[in-house]
């Protein structure tokens, strides 16, 4: 049987402990709801938390990895765009070596093949040298290797530079001096037309390759991030329509425990009336 008196209340003291475990309840779903975590902080679940920890530096690491692979993606790029334009530059000079090889073509004529034949070397040179992206040139005399970790485990991968000033503009640096000996010598298999456009076409196909595995490598890190950040979810998101309907129901457990409190204070205060 209840104990009714003035001095203990025991009614209202089990409403008052029902009251707290309400407001700690609704206090616990709202901070839910509002973070849209079920573990936002080691409070919540430390093992979770310091698991989710652990997930997110590993995508941040992902992230970073792929905002650096952005910028050599654009390197790689520029240095396809400036080898494609020497490829074609090329051609054109090699077309221009057979007419400058042409035994019976007037000297005039040379002179003006042989002045389009320097026009056409300074483009090369030009292609070259202005292969730059974010400072860094990695097919000009002093171009330096293209270093860059590709993922959160640290793991590197390296580009390697090539002087196309010596291997291709050089090469073919006196096509305007060509005469019809040197220029037929120049279209041979081994001649300086020939290795230039080779030695092109190489890197071309060298850095084309590295592009591809930057592309390759960016898609993975993204799905890696996806998956990551799934797991994450599962592990500290909210249920945000089950804690919806669970804040409904605590507000109402809230109200309905404020009044119950209040019937129970009005106990002794009716006891008190009695002696009065």
């Amino acid at each position: 049987m209840a104990l009714n008196s003035i001095i203990t209340n025991y009614g209202a003291q089990v409403a008052l402990q029902a009251l707290n475990k309400t407001s700690d309840a609704l206090a616990a779903t709202q901070k839910r709801i509002s973070t849209g975590l079920r573990v936002a902080d080691g409070r919540d679940d430390g093992a979770a938390f310091a698991v989710a920890e652990r997930v997110r530096g590993d995508i941040g690491a992902a992230t970073s990895a792929n905002e650096q692979l952005g910028g050599v993606k654009g390197l790689l790029d520029v240095t396809s765009a400036a080898l494609q334009n020497v490829s074609t530059s090329l051609q054109a000079l090699k077309a221009l070596a057979v007419k400058i090889g042409d035994g019976n073509i007037t000297a005039d004529q040379r002179t003006q093949y042989q002045s389009q034949a320097l026009e056409i070397t300074n483009n090369i040179r030009s292609f070259i040298n202005d292969a730059g992206y974010n400072s860094k040139n990695i097919i000009n005399a002093t171009g330096t290797n293209a270093n860059i970790i590709i993922n959160g485990s640290g793991d590197n991968y390296t580009i390697s530079a090539y002087n196309g000033i010596t291997n291709i503009h050089t090469v073919v640096g006196t096509a305007n001096a060509y005469t019809s000996t040197t220029a037929k010598a120049a279209l041979t298999a081994g001649g300086a037309i020939t290795t230039a456009l080779s030695n092109t076409l190489t890197r071309l196909n060298l850095y084309g390759g590295a592009a591809n595995y930057i592309d390759r490598q960016i898609n993975f890190n993204k799905s890696k991030i996806d998956a990551l950040e799934a797991g994450m979810g599962a592990l500290v998101d909210a249920d945000l329509a089950k804690e919806s309907a669970k804040l409904q129901s605590l507000q109402i457990r809230q109200q309905l425990g404020t009044q119950a409190l209040g019937i129970a204070n009005q106990a002794p205060q009716s006891l008190l009336s009695l002696f009065r």
